[in-house]
C-alpha cells in the first residue's frame, strides 16, 4: 500500500472513531465538531442558533437577500414551539404557528416545523430541498429569526424543530 493510502486509511479510521464516539458521547464530541453537526439527539442538545443564522443568512445573500438577526423573542416562541410538538409527537401545522407569532406583533411571519433530523446541517440540507421549507429560508422580507429544537426520546422523530423567520 502507498504513502498516501496508508494515511487515508488512518485519516478514514480516525473519522470513524469519532464518529463512534458521538454515538456514545455527544457532550465531548460536541468540543471536536463545528456546532452545524453536533446531534440533537441528547436531552439538554441545543441548537447553536448563531451559526444556524450565518448559515441561513450566507444561503440568502446568494439570492441577493439581507442578512437574519436572532429575536429574542422569536427565540423564545421557536422554543416554545419545538418543545409543544416533542410534547405532542408530532410536527404542528405552520399556519396555526404563523397565525399565533403574527398575533403576537411579528409581522409577516413564516416558519419551518419539521421532525426526525438530528443535526442543524441536515435540517438546513432537507429545508432547502424542500419547496415549501425553502421558500421560508428565502423570505424576501425576512429580517429577523428564531430557531430551536427539542428532544423525545420515545418519540418517532426524536428531534423536533422549529425555525420562525419576520420582518
Amino acid at each position: 500500500m502507498s504513502r498516501t493510502g496508508r494515511v487515508c486509511g488512518i485519516a478514514l479510521t480516525g473519522l470513524a472513531a469519532v464518529q463512534l464516539n458521538a454515538c456514545a458521547r455527544p457532550e465531548s464530541v460536541n468540543d471536536a465538531l463545528p456546532s452545524l453537526y453536533w446531534p440533537m439527539t441528547a436531552q439538554g442538545a441545543q441548537v447553536d442558533a448563531n451559526t444556524a443564522r450565518d448559515m441561513i443568512s450566507a444561503y440568502r445573500a446568494r439570492s441577493g437577500l439581507p442578512p437574519l438577526t436572532v429575536d429574542p423573542e422569536l427565540q423564545k416562541l421557536a422554543e416554545a414551539e419545538a418543545a409543544a410538538m416533542a410534547s405532542a409527537d408530532r410536527p404542528s401545522r405552520a399556519q396555526t404557528v404563523k397565525n399565533a407569532v403574527e398575533r403576537l406583533g411579528f409581522a409577516g411571519p413564516e416558519a419551518n416545523l419539521s421532525a426526525g433530523y438530528h443535526t442543524l446541517a441536515e435540517a438546513f440540507s432537507g429545508w432547502r430541498d424542500s419547496p415549501s421549507h425553502n421558500a421560508t429560508l428565502l423570505a424576501p422580507n425576512a429580517h429577523r429569526m428564531g430557531i430551536a429544537t427539542a428532544y423525545a426520546p420515545g418519540s418517532k422523530y426524536k428531534v423536533y424543530w422549529a425555525l420562525l423567520v419576520t420582518r
